[in-house]
């Protein structure tokens, strides 16, 4: 269950003459019978040495040096031994270290891991697994333990919290109690990490199967209202709670099946809570129409949550397209219908229709079920009375229009570079 490549990296580096162990997570999951996603590889070859040994390696890391191999599609995170850390390491005022190029042995390395169950490391030569932190008691018992001193370790790193509730709901472990009880306390400090970190973290910890239970976990851990303190602020309505479990029971049972997930989404459903807030203020306040008031309640609540969780614009601008299309949804003539089915986001916005349709006004349950039935029918189901009345919007009329033309009739298109005046040629290129 190794991956060929970490297997290479592994050979490459001890025929180099170098000590090399698989570490982390994957003998973690091997050892807890799950298979991998990713694999690290410990040396202590330095990063000059490792970027000798591989064609396609490059070196990546500010804090720390690290090594990108590549072997195909699969990337390997080869690192040099880490040294203690101790009163010279520069640090800022919360005590996260700052600089850590230090190299060291097997053994301080161990003692660098965050848990006990990710310092076990599998080594080649004689496969076995070296533990020098009580991993694997740990892990034989179901407890997710930090190595030294918690309050000292998330300081170093607040992240770890976040690992804490991801790792120990996907290993099914409880929370050593000393490792838990100062993550309340200390849950400020996520404001110290850079916000395009955050992004990434959040997705590892909510874009799972172990979604639903790692909200709970940040929730309780109070970790959730510094990621996204405007949704946490209307999540004590029921119905907005279960309209994001629901979304991240969705994403789970994709995962489940291995179909695509998309961050767009998951994120579209993070912000939806303060989005159809704010714009409903817009529509009632500032008589904004509909698509108007979701367009900026949508760049707002996006600009404010950058500045916790940095959301690159590949997304954004596909969650904003998803909050727009709601509004566009609700508007159902024939002609209408048929463009909109042909948006490339639009089964994006159908299912984010369906999951508001199951855990809110039950009245989108028909607008659902009407559309659900349009993408299964050669022709478009009726409209009924009460939609046949309603605003089609500004451009409805054109819609209409464009309907009602001659099946053959097209517009005539003008050629590249067309005529000129005085009958002069169009000059090549």
């Amino acid at each position: 269950m190794i991956s060929p490549g970490t297997l290479k990296t592994l050979y490459t580096l001890k025929e180099a003459g170098y000590e090399a162990y698989m570490v982390g997570g994957g003998v973690r999951d091997l050892l807890a019978g799950i298979t991998p996603k990713d694999f690290d590889v410990a040396t202590n070859a330095h990063p000059e040495q490792v970027k000798k040994l591989f064609r396609a390696c490059r070196l990546v890391g500010r804090r720390f040096v690290i090594c990108h191999v590549r072997f195909g599609q699969e990337v390997l995170e080869v690192t040099t031994f880490r040294g203690a850390i101790t009163d010279m390491h520069q640090r800022d005022e919360t005590g996260r270290v700052l600089v850590d190029n230090d190299y060291g042995t097997l053994e301080e390395d161990a003692f660098r891991r965050d848990f006990t169950v990710n310092a076990l490391y599998y080594d080649i030569r004689d496969f076995s697994i070296v533990d020098y932190c009580g991993g694997l008691e740990d892990l034989k018992a179901g407890t997710l333990r930090l190595i030294g001193d918690p309050e000292l370790r998330y300081r170093e790193d607040p992240v770890r919290m976040l690992r804490a509730i991801r790792i120990a709901n996907k290993l099914h472990f409880r929370l050593d109690p000393a490792t838990a009880a100062p993550i309340g306390r200390l849950s400020a400090l996520l404001a110290e990490i850079p916000a395009a970190r955050l992004f990434d973290e959040v997705l590892k910890v909510l874009l799972c199967r172990e979604g639903v239970d790692n909200l709970y976990g940040l929730r309780v851990y109070g970790l959730f209202r510094h990621l996204f303190p405007a949704t946490e602020a209307l999540l004590g309505e029921a119905a907005q709670l279960a309209f994001l479990n629901d979304a991240l029971r969705n994403s789970a049972e994709r995962i489940e099946q291995d179909l695509p997930v998309s961050p767009a989404f998951l994120y579209a459903a993070l912000l939806w809570a303060p989005t159809e807030r704010r714009a409903r203020q817009l529509q009632d306040k500032e008589g904004h129409p509909e698509h108007l008031a979701m367009e900026q309640a949508g760049e707002e609540v996006i600009a404010r949550a950058c500045a916790r969780v940095a959301i690159p614009k590949r997304f954004a601008l596909p969650m904003r397209e998803i909050w727009s299309m709601q509004a566009r949804l609700t508007q159902r003539s024939p002609a209408r219908a048929r463009r909109l089915m042909t948006h490339p986001r639009f089964r994006a916005a159908y299912d984010f229709l369906l999951l508001r349709a199951r855990n809110g006004d039950p009245a989108l349950m028909e607008l659902a079920d009407w559309w659900t039935r349009a993408q299964a029918d050669r022709e478009l189901p009726p409209l009924p009375s009460s939609a046949a009345d309603q605003s089609e919007g500004p451009d409805a009329a054109t819609d209409e229009a464009r309907a009602a033309d001659e099946p053959g009739k097209r517009r005539r298109r003008r050629r590249r570079g067309g005529r000129r005046t005085g009958g002069e040629a169009a000059p090549a290129g």
